[in-house]
């Protein structure tokens, strides 16, 4: 039978080997728009975005065993924050694994939709997925530290600049929708402006859910005191 440092041990190695696949999968996205620019082997890209987000799968599959088919024998007394917050934790990783399934999403609708590269939508689009990149990159360091914290009774975490940076990142993403759209519609040399306005609103959704996945951990953590997932000024509301 695992102890209770074993399954903390276990849930902590797993969240991170499932969350390096993520990031795998996610920097891929500007690759694979700058090879569908370039006229490479973009396809190419889009199987393997397909590949990793299937490892995803798996990988997140094996997380939620963990926890599911864990009874209190095997949390043990050190690991009650797991306990209490198991629904919320679940939901979690379900959220998680979002962001792998919309990143193949994305690359195989560009593929089928073919839009003009060279228009400024595009570009903005492509700076989107630099800024989704960095955002999933943040987003590691922040589950990590927040599985941590919830598998230790000792110590404290704190994730709050993390995910300050991950707001500040998404808020980019929304401008930089914003200016794709717009310049799509302004634009009369842009044909097919609908099939720019999907592609933005599709990688705006991506970081949204990332976006969201802090909002989570912030609910969460809010009701353990090991964990910090705001600033001062952000709890007092300012």
């Amino acid at each position: 039978m695992p102890t209770e440092a074993d399954f903390g041990e276990r849930l902590a190695t797993q969240t991170a080997a499932y969350l390096d696949r993520i990031d795998d999968c996610v920097v891929l996205l500007p690759r694979v728009l700058d090879e569908y620019a370039d006229e490479g082997a973009y396809r190419d890209t889009v199987d393997e975005i397909a590949a990793v987000e299937s490892e995803c799968d798996d990988l997140v599959r094996d997380v939620r065993a963990l926890i599911t088919d864990a009874g209190p024998d095997d949390i043990g007394l050190l690991n009650t924050r797991i306990n209490f917050n198991e629904s919320a934790l679940l939901d979690f990783y379900n959220e998680l694994d979002v962001v792998a399934n919309h990143t193949e999403r994305i690359a195989q609708e560009v593929a089928m939709m073919r839009p003009d590269a060279s228009v400024e939508p595009f570009a903005d689009m492509r700076e989107m997925a630099d800024r989704i990149a960095e955002m999933v990159a943040v987003l590691g360091d922040v589950v990590e530290g927040f599985v941590r914290g919830l598998t230790r009774a000792d110590g404290t975490e704190t994730l709050a600049d993390g995910i300050e940076a991950i707001r500040g990142l998404e808020s980019e993403c929304d401008d930089l929708r914003n200016d794709a759209i717009e310049t799509a519609f302004a634009d009369g040399a842009v044909d097919q402006p609908l099939v720019y306005r999907e592609l933005a609103i599709l990688l705006d959704e991506l970081a949204n859910a990332v976006e969201d996945l802090t909002d989570r951990i912030v609910v969460i953590a809010s009701k353990e005191p090991g964990i910090v997932a705001e600033s001062a000024s952000d709890a007092d509301g300012n």
